[in-house]
């Protein structure tokens, strides 16, 4: 019995979805999710969901405008079928680095993006490591935001890697890196690698801040796109005297050549999440690790008005 609670997805990670509903011990509502000969996204929900509380579970993942669509289509279909709530479960963020305007005349197109779930009749949000923080803020509506370092920390525990220092590839990243090290059994050492960009996806990489002589390396970010800085990255580290070289991410986007760049790279291992679907070819170096759990407690914790804040503790 679902006690009210149902999940809902279009086709960007039907895997995930797969995963989530095992654990939720439910079954997703039966919904159909196609194209008309255009091109123009079809969407139609086949079950009752007068009152109840849905979970539609679509990261806004590549091909970004197809599945953003397909997600606003979906919350509008349950809106006008009645339901309760819906609660937008996003696994990934699309267009969450354009938080900001870094030049005249460009848009703040995270914020759009908010805006058009909200307005598509998204009751909360239920995210997972946005690119920025205050990107909750851009949401009119609840925002629920979740951590994947758990899952991430528990690999790592697990391996048991002596002398592991955690790197930032940037300055910015530095919390979120010193976040992780605290939670590991052996509490790492910090650092982080001084990028600047001369141009829109061109990276600089000059020096090391901390200490990787004769230490291994774990190298953190949030998302990995065309692995240009995660490779630099690496090869400034292993110049700096680093042992083995890991890195690990939340969002494994992987566009263009990142696959072939990462095969050819000192790295030793890159371990992931499943919030993106990875493409069949992405083998070798790369591990997956779930967030199925975390995604499914989360949304039980939701629909049942419990804190989600115990799950990071």
């Amino acid at each position: 019995m679902s006690n009210g609670l149902r999940i809902c997805a279009g086709n960007a990670n039907l895997k995930l979805v797969e995963e989530i509903s095992k654990h939720l011990k439910i079954r997703p509502v039966a919904s159909e999710v196609a194209n008309f000969n255009d091109g123009e996204i079809n969407v139609k929900i086949k079950e009752n969901v007068r009152g109840e509380d849905v979970f539609v579970i679509q990261p806004t993942c590549p091909p970004v405008n197809n599945n953003l669509m397909e997600l606003l289509i979906i919350i509008d279909a349950l809106k006008r079928a009645s339901a309760r709530r819906i609660t937008a479960v996003l696994p990934y963020y699309g267009y969450a680095r354009q938080d900001r305007k870094v030049e005249p005349r460009v848009p703040i197109t995270a914020k759009l993006v908010a805006n058009l779930i909200t307005k598509a009749g998204a009751n909360r949000i239920l995210a997972m490591d946005l690119h920025a923080g205050q990107l909750q803020g851009y949401f009119d509506i609840p925002v629920d935001h979740l951590f994947a370092a758990p899952v991430l920390v528990e690999y790592f525990n697990h391996k048991k890697i002596l002398n592991l220092v955690t790197i930032s590839p940037d300055a910015g990243g530095v919390e979120r890196a010193r976040a992780f090290a605290k939670r590991l059994q052996r509490e790492s050492a910090l650092g982080f690698i001084d990028k600047r960009r001369p141009a829109p996806g061109k990276a600089e990489m000059n020096y090391v801040v901390g200490d990787v002589q004769g230490k291994n390396v774990v190298i953190l970010d949030d998302i990995i796109d065309s692995a240009g800085t995660l490779v630099k990255a690496a090869e400034v580290l292993k110049k700096n005297g680093a042992l083995d070289i890991y890195a690990a991410c939340t969002h494994p986007v992987l566009s263009g050549l990142a696959l072939e760049r990462i095969r050819g790279s000192v790295l030793k291992e890159v371990i992931v999440t499943n919030t993106i679907p990875l493409r069949e070819d992405a083998q070798g170096k790369i591990k997956v690790l779930s967030v199925a759990k975390l995604l499914a407690d989360s949304i039980k914790r939701i629909h049942e008005e419990e804190s989600l804040s115990s799950l990071f503790i």
